[in-house]
C-alpha cells in the first residue's frame, strides 16, 4: 500500500451490514459509510438505509466535520451516485458530487474499475467494522439512531485505541497529534445540494422529475434534457 503524507488523502467506501429498524420498528437494509484518514488511519463510522445522493453528500460533510477538517483528495469506488461515466484519465463526476468538491476544496480520485488495491485502506477499514463491530450484534434489535451513537463511541474507544497492524500506532494519536492540524478548514458557508437529474423530453415539451411536470425547452438535437433543482442540505455532527 502506498503511504501518504499527512493531511494528504482520505478513502471512501460502503458495504452492506445487515438489517437494521427504522424509528418505527420496521427492517431495513443497512449499510455502512466509512471514511479513512490515510495516514493516520482514524475512522468516520455512519450507517444508513440507502445509498442515495442525499445520503452520499451528507455522510461526506458529517465525516468532515467529525475529522474537523478536509482532506486535500478523496478517493472513491466508482459509485453510479458519484460517477456518471468512468474515463480512462478523467471520470464523469455527478453534478451534486462535483459541486461538493469545489465547496469543500477536495480533489475526487475515482477508483479504477476491479482494482480494490487502489483503495485498500478503507476496505480494510469496512471489514474491520463488520468483523469487530457488527459481528454477534444482532442489528435488529437497534433501531438507526442508537447504532450510529453506538458506532461513534467504538470508533473513540475501540478502533482509536488499538495498535494499527500496519502503522503500529494508535489512529487517534496520530490523528490528534499531527493529522488534525494538516487537514484543510471547513468551509464557513453551508453547502446547498444540487440534484441532478436526467429526464426524456416529451413531445409535448414536458418532462417528468419525481412524479411531477415540468415544461422545458426542446433541443433541435438531442431527446433528453437536463433539469436542476436546488435544496439546502447538511448538518453537523457532535
Amino acid at each position: 500500500r502506498v503511504e501518504t503524507s499527512p493531511g494528504e488523502q482520505a478513502q471512501v467506501d460502503f458495504g452492506y451490514v445487515g438489517m437494521c429498524r427504522d424509528e418505527k420498528g420496521k427492517l431495513h437494509k443497512v449499510w455502512v459509510f466509512v471514511m479513512t484518514l490515510s495516514w493516520s488511519r482514524h475512522l468516520y463510522v455512519e450507517f444508513v438505509f440507502n445509498q442515495k445522493m442525499a445520503t452520499w453528500i451528507t455522510c461526506h460533510e458529517n465525516a468532515f466535520h467529525w475529522f474537523g477538517g478536509v482532506p486535500q483528495r478523496v478517493v472513491i469506488d466508482n459509485l453510479k451516485t458519484a460517477v456518471l461515466k468512468r474515463e480512462l484519465q478523467d471520470p464523469v463526476l455527478s453534478v451534486p458530487y462535483r459541486k461538493l468538491a469545489r465547496h469543500y476544496g477536495f480533489i475526487v480520485s475515482a477508483n479504477r474499475p476491479r482494482t480494490p488495491r487502489h483503495k485498500g485502506k478503507v476496505e480494510s477499514a469496512v471489514k474491520y467494522v463488520k468483523r469487530n463491530f457488527i459481528a454477534g450484534e444482532g442489528l435488529n434489535t437497534f433501531d438507526l439512531a442508537r447504532l450510529n451513537d453506538k458506532g461513534r463511541r467504538w470508533v473513540l474507544e475501540v478502533a482509536g485505541v488499538r495498535d494499527h497492524g500496519t502503522t503500529h500506532e494508535k489512529p487517534l494519536t496520530r490523528y490528534r497529534g499531527v493529522e488534525r492540524a494538516a487537514l484543510n478548514p471547513l468551509p464557513t458557508q453551508p453547502f446547498e445540494l444540487i440534484n441532478a437529474y436526467r429526464a426524456t423530453l416529451h413531445h409535448d415539451c414536458h418532462v417528468v422529475v419525481d412524479g411531477r411536470y415540468y415544461s422545458a425547452t426542446p433541443h433541435p438535437h438531442r431527446e433528453e434534457t437536463r433539469c436542476l433543482r436546488g435544496t439546502t442540505h447538511g448538518r453537523d455532527i457532535p
